[in-house]
Formats: C-alpha cells, structure tokens, sequence
C-alpha cells in the first residue's frame, strides 16, 4: 500500500509553503517539457539556415522528440510507481538538462536529432511523473485544485513555447532556448530533493517487465512513424505498410506479455475500467483539437497572415492565458461540478468558438476568441487528468497518468500527421498549402465539429456514470 504523503495530514483547503514548492516544482517540469515540444516549430528555418540545409529536412526535430517522449512514458509512469516517484522525476529533470546542454552545442543536424530523441527519452521520466507526484501529495479536497495549477503551467508551457521560439529565433539565437532548460530543470530537481516525499507502489515488486518496455516501445514507435511519414512515403507504401503492421503487431504482442507476467508493465485492467477509459478518450479528443490550433495557427498567422515568429508568437499568448486560467480554475470548479461536466462544457466552448475563429479578419478580435480557444481546451485537458486519476487505485497513480498522457500525445500525433496529409487534399497543392488561407479554416472548422462531438459524447457520460463521493 502506498504510503501516505506529507500533504495527505494538513487537510485544510489552503496551500502552505511545503505545499506550495511542491505545486511549483511539478509545474516547472511539465512547463518545461511542453515548451520545449513546441518552441522548435518556429525555430525550424533558423536551424535550417545555420546548418545550410532545407527546413523540411528537420522534421524529425520535433518527430523524433515526440515519438521517444510518446513510446515511453508508460515506462516512465511504472518505473516511478516502482522506483520511486521523486527519484524518477530528478532523473529525468537531471537527464532533460545535461540533454539540452548537449542539443546546444550541436555542430550538424545529425547531432541535434539524436539529442532531440535523447531529450524526448527524458521527457517521458518527467511528463507523467509531474502529475503523479502531486496527486500522491495531495490526498485531500485540495487535490483537484494543485493538478489543475500544474497542468495550467503544462498549457502555458504549449502556448509560450511558440513565442519563445519565434522570439529567441528573431533575437537571440536558437541554441538559447535549449540553454534556458538547464537552470529551470536544476531548479525543480533541489525543490523536489528538499520538499516531496518518496512515495511507490508499495505493493509490487522491484522488477520493471523489459519484454513489456521492448514491445510497447517498439510498437508505439513503429506506429507513429509510419503515420508522420505515411505523407512523404506514400501512405501505400513498403515502408509505411511495415511500420503500421509492424507496429500493430508489436502491440498484439505487448498484450499477450502483459496477461501473463506477474509485475505488468500495464495493468490492463485499467483498460477495463469504463469510466477510466471514456473520460482518457474524451481527453485524447479535446487534446486534438488543441494540437490541430497550436500547429494550423501558426501556420496560418506566419504563411497566410504574413506575421512574423514574435508576432505570431505574441498572438499565441492569448492562447497561452486563456488555457492556464482555465487550468488553474478547473480544480476550484470540480470541488462544486462532476469534472466529467465541465470537460463537456470545456469541449463545447472551445468547439464553438474555434468555428467563430475561423470567420474573424481583425487580428485584435481574432486574438480575443483565440483566448477563449484556449479556455475551453484548457478546461478539458486540465480535467482529463483530475477526473482518471479518481478511478485508479493511489498504487497505480503514475502509471495510469502515464498512460492517459500517452493516449494524449499519440492521438494529438496521429491527428497532426493526417491533418497535414488533409490540407494538402484540400489545398490541391503540398507547395503552397502551408500558406492557403481558406484551407487552413476549413480544416479548423473540421477540428471545431469534433469537439461538439467530443462535448455531446462526454456529457452522456457524465450523465451514465456513477456519482462519486
């Protein structure tokens, strides 16, 4: 049985110093590691200049963080609830900065990409580690308040990340935003050293399941390689056939270990928790939708507007504040609403007012409902967390929020890939359909009807499940 926090014994609805350093360290690292994903995607020609190369030649850049970081963070989740959850988080915070250190001094773009997957292995020690930690501190009414001020951090570290990017790229130079990791990261790792208790799964055993880790790893990777490059390969093509039926496969495979190991990498009973499972999905959907406005706009705002990185970026704020004050807010709301109900109602606000976003022309009145994107979006993404980690058992705390966000990040992933693959259709054009306007919004406007969809489904959920204490 896990033991109790620290946090579990003050019970009363006030954060206090202790309290406090542990909400900021958990915050710090998510913010990080979200900045970090998306900061490259405006920094892209500037590397590219600098290493004499075609931008369109380092996607995987951002790919390749991406797919370590999704590939492993159910290992991550598990070797925290195993090891030790303060102890994984430090490692992978102490892992994220020396990484950065080295994706800064790169000297040619193969350096930089294996530092990038390297720094993504890292990520996925600190992603569902943040979360965990602090439910495992906070087993109080407070609860849902401290994962929702995490979490707002984790949406502005999204949203910021673009306008650090675009701003260091304009100014400084891109080889700073990697150097801005390092303090930050070091920071966090003395907070949790001094002020978080150790807490694990008490109950199992020592050994991680390396037959689960290989299969879901390579599984996972092979899938989102194949969907990323299906639309340079040839969705028809050998190499994106063998990645997707290789990676299927893998993943049959992963499935038949975990039914008969004694220490699952994966309790696949979570899987069979109804609740756990829709709210993880309603998630994925409302996650979506926000990857489809944080790449399309800044496509949108830079090729089609014709603003520049810090411009966009500057615009991208308001996404930023209108997602981390709805965070922040969303565990205030859950003490007095099902947080089922307010996802509903955060899928729905940020569908309605994505399709308005699409039928703005003034830049100032398009960055005002681009807040209330942020809003909705960041009411669902900040909730999906507080509402699955209320079905799992305190034992299993990092390995689900592992998996919830892998199902994030994967979904958000495979929604961004084939979105691309979209626009082109839609534009009749791979050259120019980065900068064509109308293809943009009506691909929005698709992502704007799944989160009414994803709003109708969730808020039958909401109204079938049972009610909690």
């Amino acid at each position: 049985m896990t033991r109790p926090a620290a946090g579990a014994r003050t019970g009363r609805g006030l954060f206090h110093g202790r309290d406090r350093a542990v909400i900021v360290a958990a915050a710090i690292s998510m913010l990080l590691v979200q900045m970090d994903w998306f900061a490259l995607n405006l920094m892209l020609p500037v590397i590219a200049r600098d290493f004499h190369t075609p931008s369109t030649d380092l996607q995987w850049l951002v790919s390749g963080y991406m797919l370590s970081l999704g590939a492993l963070m159910v290992t991550g989740g598990r070797a925290a609830d195993l090891f030790g959850r303060r102890r994984v988080l430090v490692c992978g915070l102490t892992g994220f900065a020396l990484v950065s250190v080295v994706c800064a001094a790169a000297r040619n773009t193969a350096w930089l990409t294996a530092g990038r997957v390297v720094q993504g292995c890292t990520a996925a020690l600190i992603l569902p580690v943040s979360v965990a930690v602090v439910t495992a501190y906070f087993r109080d009414e407070r609860q849902g308040r401290a994962v929702g001020t995490v979490l707002a951090f984790s949406a502005v570290g999204t949203a910021l990340g673009p306008f650090i990017g675009g701003a260091f790229a304009e100014h400084v130079s891109w080889r700073a935003v990697f150097l801005l990791n390092v303090p930050f990261s070091l920071l966090a790792a003395v907070l949790l050293l001094r002020h978080v208790p150790e807490t694990r799964d008490e109950d199992a055993g020592r050994g991680l399941d390396l037959p689960g880790v290989v299969t879901l790893a390579g599984g996972l990777s092979a899938l989102m390689t194949g969907v990323d490059q299906g639309g340079h390969w040839g969705w028809g093509s050998p190499a994106t056939l063998c990645c997707l039926v290789g990676g299927a496969v893998l993943l049959a495979v992963f499935v038949a270990v975990e039914r008969r190991t004694a220490q699952p990498l994966l309790d696949l009973e979570l899987l069979r928790n109804g609740p756990f499972v829709a709210v993880t999905l309603a998630g994925s959907v409302s996650n979506i939708v926000y990857c489809l406005v944080a790449v399309f706009s800044a496509l949108y705002l830079q090729q089609a507007r014709g603003l520049s990185p810090l411009e966009s970026g500057l615009v991208f704020l308001s996404l930023s504040v209108g997602a981390g004050a709805a965070s922040y807010r969303s565990g205030h709301l859950a003490l007095r609403v099902r947080p089922e109900t307010l996802m509903a109602a955060g899928m729905l606000l940020s569908g309605v007012s994505l399709f308005a976003l699409t039928l703005v022309s003034d830049l100032v009145v398009y960055t005002a409902v681009f807040a209330v994107v942020g809003v909705g979006c960041g009411l669902a993404w900040a909730l999906t967390n507080v509402a699955t980690q209320s079905y799992v058992p305190p034992g299993r705390l990092a390995a689900a929020s592992g998996l919830v966000l892998t199902s994030l990040v994967l979904l958000g992933a495979v929604a961004v890939a084939v979105a691309s693959t979209v626009l082109e259709v839609i534009s009749g054009s791979v050259a120019g359909a980065a900068s064509d306007g109308p293809a943009i919004e009506a691909l929005l406007r698709a992502a704007a009807v799944l989160a009414v969809l994803g709003a109708a489904a969730m808020a039958a959920v909401a109204h079938r499940a049972p009610a909690r204490s």
